[in-house]
């Protein structure tokens, strides 16, 4: 502590930190990156699952890098198809098909009721991604020039929904970033009333998400990690979050010691000294968290937890080495028009302060009541549902969406994206007799094959993402392994999506109990207490429940999502228990050092008083930040978003104002147990080292 609060002993050392931050941060910025490394598979997961053994046998079939992509021809009326519509159609396809290179996979399929028609283009798909959209960019234009009127075509299937989620994401990061800082610059604006304050966070933190993204592109290559747009997007709205609350914090400490010491250099090395403890602990706590991500069966799932503690890493540094330096050398003036005085009295707290006094008068009642209330908003996440198909994972409805629902609506469910089973040539015929018999596949034909490998399309009945067409997907691997020699492996989207289902519960078995132990390992070294951490994981435990159920409510009756994403309930948990043992560790290290000088019911009282502000700014601005996820169109990121963003605001609001200081007052010193409050040692009569004012330890009890 006396290290980082030396750094801004002088006006040079404070100028030389912040010249060596910006070479750094423009250094990261101008390097030349390495390549980015390609995943495992296209969902991220390993070897050990059927889809991704099906991916890898696909690559070995004749016409490696060919998929098929379906127009969807209907009419506008929804009428039948007249043999003119037919044929117009079929031209407008062969002209699309010839406009992307390639040509039209026999004649069209009509649906039963003749108002549905498809026709399959086999489409390249090497070159990339950027390259595989422009390919359905011109067969959409090609297609759509010269239709009849009241003829429809859509195109769809797997590289027109990666074409058109590529397209929907352009623009996205630069989006993000500037709704992000405008909601950071607002709520920095409104929290200290200063036109010229919020500048310099603002400009802090910014910088450091910048560093971050570039230092993404750097080290995740270098670690093998594979990333895409959704681990940018979370890393940089939990930089934005992190570093702020962080700067919050120190800013309002600063501000404390300015009204009782003249020198502002002083001032900002006790608020640095008195803070970081606080800020390394709760940075530390996040880090951790993150890390057990490295443990996840997912590629991105791994990625994201490096990059995520990568990010906080860097917005401890900025909250505790960069802020400090930047704001000592502009002076008191940067609080202009409050600006604070020695000798000077601070208006915050006061509505915090008679909240506590309330809060002790009747702490059992109180803290039954905060309970209660965690355990209503919980019960809203009964009959709560995981898994979204393909077409559900977009807030948006572009056209392979919409293609998709027609094709679903007059063939069977399964029919826009099959089953692929990938077995040996000589026993395919066998694979799709023992498929054609599993209950709920509407169809198996032998499909592309080689000398070696051989695909097997399988169409369900099942709607994609359903419980039934889970279940037929787990039927069909079981007949198709009783087939002798046959080596087959079940892919394809719906076989995907029941590994991933696999994957994701494998992992909360895994990291949630990991996570438990890390966070309640740094309390109990911060703290040394065992009641205190106790109480604050179980709190957090217990509003992580609360803002599942209340965010449930919300995506069925205001967004109509049918299900949480697969990933959702594990990140949000790990976001949640992080960042919000953060604002009890704000709090409840104040309490500790002020407990030591007034005993535990005063001290909790003042922690309230003086952190309450900041600590409520703090949760606002983070709730806000990842609310921000919202405006990018993926349902997963709009879903951690809310419950990231519920839950923050249930933790600023309810557990750390209402419920944990009622659980201090109702248990006094017992809260810390087996360690107790002990006072500052005396100052040493002769030029001896003093003790650092308003400290606080616990020693075990006797």
């Amino acid at each position: 502590m006396d290290r980082l609060s030396a750094l801004v002993t002088r006006r040079r050392r404070a100028w030389a930190v912040l010249v060596l931050y910006l070479a750094a941060a423009a250094a990261v910025l101008l390097a030349p990156a390495p390549d980015q490394v390609a995943p495992p598979s296209s969902s991220g997961l390993p070897d050990d699952y059927q889809s991704a053994q099906a991916e890898r046998l696909q690559a070995q079939l004749p016409q490696t890098g060919v998929e098929p992509v379906l127009a969807v021809v209907s009419r506008s009326d929804g009428g039948a198809l007249s043999p003119a519509d037919l044929a117009a159609a079929q031209e407008a396809a062969a002209a699309g098909a010839g406009a992307a290179g390639s040509t039209v996979a026999g004649p069209p399929d009509v649906s039963p009721d003749g108002a549905v028609a498809v026709l399959v283009v086999p489409l390249d798909t090497t070159g990339g991604d950027e390259a595989v959209a422009d390919r359905v960019a011109a067969l959409r234009e090609a297609v759509g020039a010269d239709l009849p009127g009241g003829l429809t075509v859509q195109v769809t299937g797997g590289p027109a929904f990666g074409a058109d989620l590529l397209r929907v994401f352009e623009g996205a990061d630069t989006t993000l970033l500037l709704v992000t800082a405008a909601v950071v610059a607002v709520l920095l604006l409104v929290t200290y009333r200063s036109p010229v304050l919020w500048i310099v966070p603002l400009a802090v933190v910014a910088t450091a998400e910048q560093a971050t993204l570039a230092l993404l592109d750097q080290v995740l290559p270098r670690l093998g990690l594979a990333y895409d747009g959704s681990t940018v997007g979370i890393t940089s709205v939990l930089v934005f979050g992190a570093a702020t609350d962080y700067a919050l914090l120190l800013i309002a400490r600063y501000r404390e010691q300015l009204r009782v010491t003249a020198d502002r250099f002083a001032a900002m090395r006790t608020a640095v000294a008195r803070t970081a403890e606080a800020i390394l602990a709760s940075g530390g706590t996040v880090v951790l968290a993150c890390l057990t991500l490295l443990l996840a069966t997912r590629e991105g799932s791994r990625a994201l937890g490096a990059a995520a503690a990568l990010g906080v890493a860097v917005a401890v540094v900025a909250g505790l080495v960069v802020l400090p330096c930047a704001l000592v050398l502009c002076g008191r003036g940067l609080f202009w028009p409050l600006v604070p005085r020695v000798g000077s009295r601070g208006t915050e707290g006061r509505v915090w302060g008679r909240l506590g006094e309330g809060v002790a008068r009747a702490p059992r009642l109180v803290a039954a009541l905060g309970i209660a209330v965690l355990a209503l908003l919980s019960v809203g996440g009964l009959g709560l549902q995981t898994g979204l198909s393909q077409v559900e994972q977009l807030r948006a409805e572009p056209e392979s969406v919409l293609g998709a629902r027609t094709l679903a609506g007059a063939f069977p469910a399964g029919s826009a994206e099959p089953v692929a089973v990938l077995t040996t040539t000589a026993a395919a015929p066998a694979v799709a007799d023992a498929a054609a018999g599993v209950e709920g596949v509407a169809s198996a034909a032998v499909g592309l094959g080689g000398p070696e490998v051989t695909q097997v399309d399988v169409v369900l009945d099942a709607e994609p993402g359903s419980a039934a067409s889970e279940t037929a997907v787990r039927e069909l691997r079981e007949a198709v392994a009783a087939v002798p020699d046959a080596g087959a492996a079940v892919g394809g989207s719906e076989a995907t999506a029941v590994d991933l289902a696999d994957a994701e519960a494998r992992d909360r078995l895994v990291v949630i109990p990991l996570v438990l132990v890390l966070v309640a390992a740094v309390l109990v070294a911060l703290l040394r207490s065992l009641v205190a951490p106790l109480l604050l994981v179980l709190t957090v435990v217990a509003s992580y429940a609360a803002s599942v159920g209340a965010s449930w409510l919300l995506f069925t009756t205001v967004w109509d999502f049918p299900a949480l994403d697969e990933g959702v309930l594990l990140l949000s948990f790990l976001f949640l228990v992080a960042l919000g043992v953060d604002y009890n560790i704000f709090l409840v290290t104040r309490a500790r050092e002020e407990a030591a000088r007034l005993g535990t019911r005063a001290g909790v009282l003042t922690a309230l008083r003086v952190t309450g502000g900041v600590i409520t700014s703090a949760g606002i601005l983070l709730a806000a930040v990842f609310a921000v996820l919202g405006v990018l169109p993926l349902v997963t990121l709009t879903q951690i978003g809310v419950i990231v963003c519920v839950g923050v605001l249930l933790d600023t609001l309810l557990v750390r104002t209402v419920i944990v200081p009622a659980l201090a007052f109702w248990l006094g010193d017992r809260f810390w147990w087996p360690g107790r409050p002990q006072a500052p040692a005396p100052e040493p009569p002769h030029g001896g080292t003093p003790h650092r004012e308003g400290a606080a330890a616990l020693v075990p009890t006797p």
